[in-house]
């Protein structure tokens, strides 16, 4: 079965913003400069592997009219993990509560339900994240990584 066909396009306002899920309405100029150019987690990180990314995810992207201002990816099996990823508002945008109403959403998400992990890795926003159920791993010494962090550098 193709889960894209079956998953479910939630679309929410407040005041001036939108949140969407339709994948469609994504401005993948904004989020692949924000993720090359701004981030601390996907430096230099190409076009392409961006747009791969998207393709085999849930996002969520945060507009203020047509403008994209905000996006969160999410990978899932849909029954027992999901991997949140690549969250972000741009500066412009900060300070009128836009990644609380992003977290708000994606763990609403109907899809999302009962689940039995969820994942995340951040350097700057755990406040952030516990106020939605995250903490700090129980048992570290269990958990494992393969990690490149120059795999986007030429």
């Amino acid at each position: 079965m193709n889960r894209k066909k079956i998953m479910q396009i939630l679309t929410r306002t407040q005041g001036a913003y939108t949140l969407s899920t339709d994948s469609q309405k994504l401005d993948i100029n904004t989020i692949h400069h924000f993720l090359a150019h701004d981030s601390y987690w996907a430096r230099h990180i190409p076009r392409e592997t961006v747009e791969r990314a998207i393709k085999n995810s849930l996002n969520f992207g945060v507009y203020h009219g047509n403008s994209q201002v905000g996006y969160a990816r999410i990978i899932s099996d849909y029954a027992t993990i999901a991997y949140l990823g690549d969250v972000f508002i741009l500066p412009e945008h900060r300070g009128q509560a836009l990644s609380k109403w992003l977290m708000e959403s994606i763990k609403s998400h109907p899809q999302l339900q009962g689940l039995r992990r969820w994942i995340l890795l951040t350097a700057d926003a755990h406040e952030l994240y516990k106020a939605y159920g995250w903490t700090a791993l129980a048992t570290p010494d269990r958990w494992m990584e393969c990690h490149n962090p120059k795999v986007y550098q030429g």
